[in-house]
């Protein structure tokens, strides 16, 4: 029997993530209430700003920077998007 949670990004019960995502309270907190897709779809948002913005994620501003862009995503507030990124086409 799979575990479900109620996601906070698509307001509906879907796949819960296995473990917490981020040590501490706040991955407990993440692991709560947001899905499995909700954090693969962010995942793969953070890669692309990542290396388009070609941010350090040695510096302290650049975690921080990717931390609210997080909650931003999971909250279906705006987030800022890889310039010149492109979705691959479906086929």
């Amino acid at each position: 029997m799979s575990n479900t949670v109620f996601c906070r990004k698509y307001q509906q019960e879907l796949p819960a993530l296995p473990f917490p995502p981020l040590p501490g309270k706040q991955g407990q907190e993440i692991q709560a209430t947001v899905s499995k897709q909700a954090w693969e779809e962010w995942q793969a948002l953070q890669t692309r700003l990542i290396n388009e913005k070609h941010l350090n994620m040695l510096e302290p501003e650049a975690r921080a920077y990717l931390m609210d862009q997080m909650q931003r995503f999971l909250d279906n507030e705006t987030t800022d998007q890889a310039e010149g990124y492109v979705p691959p086409t479906q086929a």
